[in-house]
This record gives structure tokens, C-alpha cells and sequence, in this order.
């Protein structure tokens, strides 16, 4: 057999065990159930270190619509990243380098970003929105009254109750918007999730090592 055709059975073979590696981390999900998704978080987390060993550690439906049953899950772990699906089906959610703590305040995270997957308004793709600049020390917001929390306290992109619904988004303040979408504006507050503060969550995952 030529080296040649060896090293591209090698090459293959090492692609397929990607794929297989890539569909096993989410081999549970109930929300990233397509594999563009899939591609499309690794592609914006951009650290195969922390996305080929992260683990689902919560979901709302097995362990509970509570913020202090996640606080007890993600408190203190590092890099985080929430996936939440809408009743609606809108799917979004953020990443964070430094995660969440018990301490009510704002967290500074210069590489946090929040993302969209599925938006059926207007045929949105998969898209990702990095923390503004001068709003890194706004990128996240710990309260053990809240759940998942991206943004800072008084103006935040979205957050979650303390049963983890009905969600609320103010899209924009922290994290940069879509082309040809203001802040404060309908199209802004409904972007992530369809509406301003009137979308339930249907299931909330989140992901680290």
C-alpha cells in the first residue's frame, strides 16, 4: 500500500473518530439534537481541551426548574456554557471563561459571548455575539435568587427566575447585536428568545468539565 493512501486512511479515520467525539458529548442533549450546532459551539468555544471534556451537569428537567439546584451544580467550576430551548423552540444561550459563583455581582469576562442556534424569525442561522468592549466587567451576573444571568445586574442580555421561567432578555447592553438591529428596540428584546419577558423555558442544559 502507497504512504500516500496510508496517510489518508489515517486522515479519515482520525475525522470519523472527530464526528463520533463530537456526537457523544451531546449524545443526551435534548436541545442540541443537530449537527451544525454541534460544529458551530466548538467553532465558537474554540478549546478542544474544554469541549472534548465537558460533561451536562444540569438539566432543568431532570434536576429541577430551581436557581439554587443550578447555583449547587455550576457554582465555582470555570468555564460554563448554558444552552437553553424555549417552548417556542428558540435555542441560545452563553459561554463564560470564568463562571458562576454564590457572591451577588457582576463578573468581568473579556471572552464571554452569548449565541443564537435557532431563531425562526426571519430564517436567523446560528450566530455568535462577543461581550462588548468596555462591558467586559458587565459579561455575567451571579444572584443565587437567579438563574443563568448574562449581562450586568440592572441591564442584563438575559436572565432566568428563580424557577428558572419565564425568561427575560433586554439583548443588547453587554453584548454586541446583530447587523441592522438597535438596541432597546422590539426586534432586540425578542431576538434571542421571541419576546421580551413573556418566553418559558422548555429545558435548560449546562456544560462544563
Amino acid at each position: 500500500m502507497e504512504k500516500k493512501q496510508v496517510k489518508d486512511e489515517e486522515r479519515e479515520k482520525k475525522k470519523n473518530e472527530s464526528k463520533n467525539d463530537l456526537i457523544e458529548i451531546f449524545s443526551d442533549s435534548e436541545i442540541i439534537t443537530e449537527k451544525e450546532y454541534v460544529n458551530k459551539l466548538k467553532e465558537w468555544i474554540n478549546d478542544d481541551d474544554f469541549f472534548y471534556k465537558m460533561k451536562k451537569v444540569f438539566s432543568a428537567k431532570r434536576d429541577g426548574f430551581n436557581s439554587q439546584n443550578w447555583h449547587k451544580s455550576v457554582d465555582g467550576k470555570g468555564k460554563t456554557l448554558v444552552i437553553i430551548k424555549t417552548k417556542d423552540n428558540f435555542i441560545f444561550g452563553g459561554f463564560t471563561q470564568i463562571g458562576f459563583n454564590g457572591i451577588t455581582k457582576d463578573i468581568k469576562d473579556s471572552n464571554a459571548f452569548i449565541f443564537s442556534l435557532r431563531n425562526d424569525k426571519g430564517d436567523r442561522k446560528p450566530e455568535k455575539f462577543p461581550i462588548q468592549k468596555g462591558q467586559e466587567s458587565n459579561a455575567i451576573h451571579s444572584n443565587l435568587i437567579y438563574g443563568p444571568y448574562f449581562g450586568c445586574g440592572f441591564e442584563s442580555d438575559f436572565w432566568l427566575q428563580s424557577d428558572l421561567q419565564p425568561g427575560w432578555s433586554d439583548f443588547g447592553h453587554s453584548y454586541d447585536l446583530p447587523n441592522g438591529i438597535h438596541q432597546d428596540t422590539d426586534e432586540a428584546q425578542s431576538y434571542l428568545a421571541g419576546s421580551f419577558n413573556e418566553w418559558v423555558v422548555d429545558e435548560l442544559e449546562t456544560y462544563f468539565i
